[in-house]
């Protein structure tokens, strides 16, 4: 190539760079959002994903997308993020959608339901199976989109200060539970109480309350449940894979670029695969220490389950006769539910309980 030709070669590249440069500029337009958590800061793997989500974000945007999270009672309460999203006081919630049912019960299956699906089950149905278009359908109107973002997994039935054998042993039990187990539990005689985390404790202390239920080991060992009320149940059939939404502002979210929004659907998808892969990684040990320190590991009996399972499925019939959203997503999900444990019985479940086999006899 003759000097002419390469300084006309590089004139041409100097001048498409100066007209690149502007349009990746505004490809990438300089966001910068705030997250209410319906978390505090001391349960890691609960707030902590809310963090993973702006610190993903941030990575793939080279900086330009920014999501600061706040945990709760910072900018709103736990069980105002939502309004506050759908307010645009926030551009972001972090919440489980079940602290809304008294306003509907349809907030309560994007979380779970009582006697639901398991963590898989729940994230197959709600992205496969239309669960979560389904949901923002619901949100269509309350100025919020959403996407799964986490996933505890099956949860503990939860720490009682006596044993719970029978059915009469639920008879005026005071019991601090999640709202929609408790509209099933109180049938059978159970006194639900609402009461945030940082006062659990205390009451159980006290003797104002007889119970809770709050996640697991690795949130539970961590709020000391262990020293004031030391039988430790399973499972905590209320919640079989309770799900956690990210819930946006809809247009905040409608303003954005569509690769913005692409990669936010993207981010969430991997976060809500973290919070999972978290418990499943932390519970055991965190279970191994709250044993060592006391914890009387408690099955719920087969009388009790499967009389909260019969009071469950009562109740969805009387809600499904009157709200055509809620009976539309339940059906749903009971159809996938269907199919879902009738494959996991097969394959999974047989090579599980060989695996737990090898496990007990100490062969792994």
């Amino acid at each position: 190539m003759d000097r002419r030709s390469f300084l006309s070669s590089a004139a041409i590249g100097a001048t498409a760079s100066a007209i690149a440069a502007p349009a990746i500029a505004q490809e990438k337009p300089q966001i910068t959002w705030r997250l209410a958590s319906a978390f505090p800061n001391s349960l890691p793997a609960l707030y902590g994903n809310s963090q993973e989500l702006g610190k993903r974000v941030a990575e793939a945007s080279d900086g330009a997308f920014q999501i600061q999270s706040f945990s709760a009672g910072e900018i709103v309460g736990g069980l105002q993020s939502a309004d506050a999203a759908a307010a645009g006081t926030v551009e972001v919630a972090h919440f489980p959608t079940y602290y809304n049912w008294g306003k509907d019960p349809v907030w309560a299956i994007p979380t779970a339901l009582p006697f639901g699906l398991s963590a898989r089950g729940m994230n197959a149905w709600m992205r496969m199976g239309g669960g979560n278009d389904m949901f923002n359908e619901f949100l269509s109107d309350k100025g919020l989109i959403g996407f799964p973002g986490g996933n505890t997994g099956a949860q503990m039935g939860g720490w009682f200060r006596k044993e719970i054998n029978t059915v009469d042993d639920l008879k005026g039990l005071k019991f601090r539970v999640g709202g929609f187990a408790g509209k099933m539990l109180e049938r059978l005689g159970v006194v639900p109480q609402q009461l945030s985390g940082g006062d659990i404790y205390a009451a159980l202390e006290k003797g104002t309350i007889d119970a809770t239920e709050f996640v697991g080991p690795y949130d539970d060992q961590k709020l000391g449940f262990v020293k004031v009320a030391p039988y430790y149940y399973y499972p905590g059939w209320w919640e079989g894979g309770a799900m956690v939404h990210f819930l946006f502002n809809k247009p905040a979210y409608d303003a954005l670029p569509e690769q913005y929004k692409s990669l936010l659907q993207t981010v969430c998808q991997s976060v809500n695969a973290n919070m999972l892969e978290t418990y499943d990684y932390e519970n055991s040990k965190a279970l191994r220490t709250l044993l060592a320190e006391g914890a009387q590991l408690r099955p719920f009996s087969q009388e009790i389950l499967q009389a909260c399972f019969e009071t469950s499925k009562a109740v969805y019939a009387e809600i499904s006769e009157t709200n055509p959203t809620f009976k539309k997503m339940y059906d749903s999900m009971v159809a996938f539910e269907k199919e879902y444990y009738l494959w996991t019985q097969v394959a999974e479940y047989n090579y599980d309980t060989f695996m737990m086999v090898q496990q007990r006899q100490g062969a792994l």
